[in-house]
């Protein structure tokens, strides 16, 4: 059986899976997400599953933590939403675009690559290296919009009220394929009001529908990322902080996580009955690569990745993970980064548990409780 029918067979069998401890209350209807490479769990897969950039992503080593097998997960395990769901008591919240699913219980509309801004920005600004496929943060709303009938008919808005949406970290590959576009720092700084202000209308769009339970993902440090440290690396050595990272690329994160932020409080005050939680992937990154040891990663490995080849940070676009021959390290668990862009299933499941009881979201998910309020829908 070749990589894509195992996978599409596991497809099959995710929504009868459940590694949710027996104790676990689900506190929740259904979970609903958003997102790119760090949150798709399948959609890829179908959708192009032989696209440049994605098809390693279905071959081996990918998969083997957890699943032992490729998923369409660019990861070597779960992500970050899978171990939500599971500490919520869900199954594995299936993608999408997968057919003959049951989505009442939730879906996940994350797409490997996908953006904050559509297509159509990068064609007018001449930016020619993006994903081939428009899957942008309007698009999945519209898929997300377009499945409703199927996932609640004329009962939206109470399901919605008592279901917990999530949009993950929209704005990392909008700069990046920029970057790589050949376009300045000023211009990219420029962009982000306009990447964040998208961001904001798409959590609004949601809440206007009843949704009463949203978690907002920021950025991660792009700086720190072993495909950027790669492939923008400097001879200045006054570029680099002091735990290796770039900071140009790093400050690009603060600016969009602080203008998000501060979206995210305006959103609060526009919709006072929902209770919307900003998390984090910039601050665990940060603390993973500053003080690694104390999360069980290997001192010393923390700006590399474990699937991959190539010095220093162990990524070569031409030789990645996935592809014939390359290795990945021993005990993925040792370390943050998987495959040089992507993390590994232990990183995966700090930031979930710290999304879930804090310190990385403001306010927990678990401090988001359902409440029978009147339903108002703008």
């Amino acid at each position: 059986m070749n990589v894509v029918l195992q996978y599409l067979h596991l497809l099959l069998l995710i929504p009868f899976l459940d590694h949710a401890s027996s104790n676990t209350i689900p506190v929740f209807n259904a979970i609903y997400s958003f997102g790119s490479s760090y949150e798709d769990a399948g959609n890829m897969a179908i959708l192009a599953p032989t696209a440049p950039g994605f098809w390693n992503v279905l071959n081996p080593p990918y998969g083997e933590t957890f699943f032992n097998l490729p998923t369409g997960r660019a990861s070597d395990g779960r992500l970050v939403i899978d171990r939500i769901a599971d500490y919520l008591g869900f199954s594995f919240i299936p993608p999408s675009l997968a057919q003959g699913q049951d989505f009442s219980k939730g879906a996940n509309f994350a797409i490997f690559g996908s953006t904050a801004l559509n297509y159509t920005f990068f064609q007018q600004n001449n930016i020619r290296n993006t994903h081939l496929h428009n899957t942008s943060l309007s698009v999945q709303i519209e898929w997300f919009e377009n499945q409703k009938p199927s996932i609640c008919n004329t009962t939206c808005v109470e399901h919605f009220t008592k279901s917990l949406f999530a949009l993950g970290k929209f704005g990392d590959n909008d700069y990046l394929y920029m970057l790589s576009g050949g376009k300045t720092i000023e211009f990219v700084n420029s962009t982000v009001p306009v990447v964040v202000e998208t961001i904001r209308s798409a959590a609004e769009r949601l809440l206007k529908q009843g949704v009463m339970h949203l978690v907002v993902a920021g950025v991660r440090p792009n700086g720190c990322v072993p495909v950027v440290l790669t492939n923008f690396a400097s001879t200045n050595r006054s570029d680099y902080d002091s735990l290796g990272c770039l900071k140009v690329y790093n400050n690009i994160g603060i600016y969009h996580n602080t203008l998000l932020c501060s979206a995210v409080k305006q959103l609060r005050l526009e919709f006072p009955q929902a209770k919307i939680s900003f998390s984090e992937h910039y601050k665990p990154l940060i603390d993973f690569v500053s003080n690694p040891s104390k999360y069980g990663f290997t001192s010393g490995t923390q700006l590399r990745a474990c699937c991959g080849t190539g010095e220093p940070y162990n990524y070569n676009l031409l030789a990645s993970c996935g592809h014939a021959g390359v290795p990945a390290c021993p005990n993925p668990s040792t370390f943050i980064n998987w495959d040089g862009i992507r993390l590994t299933d232990a990183a995966y499941d700090i930031i979930a548990d710290g999304w879930l009881k804090g310190p990385y979201a403001d306010p927990p998910i678990l401090d988001l409780p359902i409440l029978d309020l009147p339903i108002f829908v703008l």
